[in-house]
């Protein structure tokens, strides 16, 4: 089941390792195919460099395992109910970053400093607020996909626009139209995480809007000219 799809959620596991985003086994991707409601998972606690595809959990929207032999990552809830309440994204990475993670346990938002930042997110990269101890003791990892939700919505974010997130104390999570580009999302962030931790030390100021909407807009929407078509 879901084979090709396995494949792809298993090379953007890997891309982590390659990007130098994860140690040991701390983190994961998924993908989700829409038209049947099943993501496609990292197993938890499986070294990369003994995965394969056959590894890899197929899961529904309920949160029911539908296939598969090993237990899907702890973090599963929260992939899902992002699928779930973010109906336009078609993959989810997870990690402990160094320079993301700072930012999350310093519970701040990445402000966009520059071009770069603005190359991949309108606007400041939030954290979300903290976790109460009953969220945290119920249902932790499904609470945390709904203060990501919760943050976006209470500060008119479009996930479109922001392909990522720092929980409050934890990390970022990121996505993408699939899970090759949700792990890409997750180098592109610790590395502006990175620019912005070395810009904050100097006493840099963010960029203007005008320098960001040309950033943005110039690689993002109908008007983008980067690239070839």
């Amino acid at each position: 089941m879901l084979e090709q799809l396995k494949q792809k959620v298993l090379e953007a596991n890997l891309r982590l390792v390659e990007y130098k985003l994860v140690l040991f086994t701390w983190g994961n991707v998924s993908a989700i195919d829409r038209e049947k409601g099943l993501v496609v998972i990292k197993p938890s606690g499986v070294d990369y460099e003994k995965m394969t595809a056959d590894d890899m959990v197929v899961m529904n929207l309920d949160g029911e395992k539908v296939e598969g032999d090993l237990n899907p990552s702890s973090d599963t809830p929260t992939h899902l109910e992002l699928y779930r309440s973010f109906p336009d994204i078609g993959g989810v990475a997870h990690t402990h970053s160094t320079f993301a993670v700072a930012f999350a346990q310093a519970a701040k938002d990445i402000p966009p400093y520059g071009t770069t930042h603005a190359d991949f997110a309108y606007g400041a990269v939030p954290c979300t607020r903290d976790l109460t101890g009953e969220e945290i003791k119920y249902d932790y990892e499904l609470n945390t996909g709904k203060v990501i939700v919760e943050c976006f919505r209470e500060k008119g974010i479009e996930p479109g626009r922001v392909p990522a997130v720092l929980v409050h104390s934890h990390g970022p999570f990121t996505w993408g139209k699939d899970a090759a580009e949700a792990a890409k999302n997750s180098a592109i962030l610790e590395e502006v995480a990175k620019m912005a931790y070395l810009s904050e030390t100097l006493g840099a100021q963010t960029a203007s809007k005008n320098i960001q909407n040309k950033h943005y807009f110039r690689k993002h929407g109908e008007g983008a000219y980067y690239g070839q078509k």
